[in-house]
């Protein structure tokens, strides 16, 4: 069995020749222009802010599901897990176990309550009994924080794709790709609001998960349905010493274990705190439709992460993590590469359109949820204090979706050949920190007050921010974004959430217990009885 996957990964090393720019290319303008022409058609609905940022509450929790798996099935899950654990083995598929695992904390503590409480962002849970600017103010910066941090992974990954499938290693080539990648997603967003973007995210979630299948019925059948020797194949090719290592715990974070569990930490508790997420459940008219699309969700999602397993080891197995390392892409350009040595360029013309298809998709998930947040947040209720009419605030949001994306397309470039599932992890770990923490204070504490999530929030933001600044994903090594031309990495962990979220959690309890003015208990009360039954969920959030 040896034997056959060393003449598979023989056959595969000269179809990277056999790469065919015009047929990707054709293959993903087909995708933009099907996925174009549905946004157009679910923008002629858009009359409302409703319309705009929920989609109309007007999606079944089995399509709001699919819309979740394609929001949440990032460029981090298919390019950036595939690669971590075609390269780094067992510690790679780790990000598939807490990203998963992420999950069950999303259901049992928010889901349902989010959607009872809320409107159209975050911050109308979080300011709901609280004082509302502060608040708001906060939440709506956390939540900028946390989808910049998301956007540059995503952007990261499209400009490492397209390198690998024009063969573009230039810097100017690759900034150029983030530069268009940019502008569909603000097109996206402007044209067709929430409801185009989550018929977008329902057609990649299937593309994406079906390719997945796919490949990974490919991968096992030419190995006899043997996962056993898929991974037998991922031995014989490893780099590591020994190369037993890559099926073993540890190597990638053998060396600083409670590195791991701030990784993991991050990963299982940030889902629940990721902003575009909770901005779904909106989408659903029902609390039980809320519920009921997190179930889909996670058996989708479940799924997929099952396939990330075979595709990672059989890239490994069929490609090599020399080969994939060297390509244009990095880490990043495993799942093409693997899609390539399969079933040569039509495949990889296929594979790609679909990774693309995913970044569009979670980038356009991320804009309208900033927007929204900038818009509704703090143009209406900070700056216009509540008096901004619909059609004016629809408007800001639009205007900010613009700058966002310019942003967007600023920082992707910055990060390029970054692994992208690590910067996800660092996403993840910033909503853990700044958001999670008053989410569940708001929720479940009645005792909780606006110095409180104030608190929480800013130094969950402020410490977890710091502390990936000064650790060595910014600088000090060759893989860091500042290179090792630049050292002042003082904080040893590459992620922060082992200190941040702790830190989060204790701000926001330290905030309420040492504020005098303690909040409205008749607002607590109507909050716990709409949490927990949903009455009066349509009205107006603003007290």
């Amino acid at each position: 069995m040896t034997t056959m996957l060393h003449a598979a990964q023989l056959l595969a090393q000269p179809a990277t020749a056999e790469n065919n720019p015009v047929l990707n290319i054709a293959i993903f303008g087909a995708f933009v222009a099907v996925t174009m022409v549905i946004v157009f058609r679910a923008s002629r609905n858009n009359k409302s802010a409703a319309d705009y940022y929920a989609g109309g509450r007007s999606f079944s929790g089995t399509q709001n599901g699919f819309a979740i798996s394609g929001d949440y099935l990032s460029a981090a899950s298919f390019l950036g897990i595939v690669g971590a654990i075609a390269v780094n083995g067992y510690d790679g598929f780790l990000y598939s176990i807490g990203f998963l695992v992420a999950w069950l904390v999303a259901l049992l503590l928010v889901a349902e309550l989010m959607r009872n409480t809320g409107k159209f962002t975050m911050a109308d849970v979080l300011s709901f009994r609280l004082r509302q600017r502060p608040v708001r103010m906060a939440a709506a910066i956390s939540t900028l924080a946390v989808c910049f941090f998301y956007l540059l992974a995503q952007m990261a990954g499209a400009g490492g794709l397209v390198s690998l499938l024009l063969g573009i290693d230039s810097q100017v080539g690759q900034s150029v790709v983030v530069a268009v990648v940019g502008a569909l997603m603000i097109l996206y967003v402007l044209v067709g609001g929430m409801k185009g973007t989550t018929w977008v995210q329902i057609i990649k979630a299937v593309l994406l998960i079906g390719g997945a299948f796919a490949m990974t019925a490919w991968v096992l059948a030419i190995n006899g349905f043997s996962l056993g020797s898929v991974l037998e194949g991922a031995v014989a090719t490893s780099t590591s010493t020994p190369p037993e290592a890559i099926l073993a715990p540890g190597l990638q974070y053998g060396a600083l274990p409670i590195d791991f569990v701030s990784l993991a930490l991050a990963l299982v508790l940030g889902t629940a705190g990721l902003p575009h997420v909770l901005m779904r459940f909106y989408t659903v008219p029902t609390a039980k439709e809320a519920r009921k699309s997190v179930v889909w969700a996670i058996w989708l999602i479940g799924i997929f992460y099952l396939f990330t397993l075979v595709l990672g080891y059989g890239a490994a197995a069929l490609v090599g993590p020399e080969a994939i390392a060297a390509a244009p892409g990095g880490v990043n350009s495993a799942a093409p590469l693997l899609a390539n040595a399969l079933g040569g360029p039509v495949l990889l013309g296929f594979i790609s359109a679909v990774a693309f298809a995913t970044i569009l998709a979670v980038v356009a998930g991320l804009a309208i949820t900033a927007s929204a947040s900038f818009a509704h947040d703090i143009y209406n209720s900070v700056i216009k204090k509540g008096k901004a009419d619909q059609a004016e605030e629809m408007k800001v949001a639009r205007r900010t979706v613009v700058v966002i994306g310019v942003v967007a397309i600023v920082g992707g470039i910055g990060v390029q050949g970054q692994n992208i599932a690590f910067l996800v992890a660092l996403a993840f770990a910033v909503a853990a920190s700044a958001n999670l923490p008053t989410i569940v204070y708001s929720l479940y504490w009645r005792g909780f007050t606006t110095r409180g999530a104030v608190w929480s929030m800013y130094g969950g933001l402020a410490s977890c921010v710091l502390l990936i600044v000064f650790s060595p994903v910014f600088s000090g090594n060759e893989t860091a974004m500042l290179g090792a031309g630049v050292d002042f990495a003082i904080f040893p962990l590459k992620n922060p959430g082992i200190i941040s979220i702790p830190l989060g959690f204790l701000l926001g309890w330290l905030g309420s217990i040492t504020e005098s003015r303690k909040e409205d208990p008749e607002l607590a009360a109507e909050m716990e009885v709409r949490s927990l039954t949903g009455h009066g969920a349509e009205g107006a959030v603003a007290h």
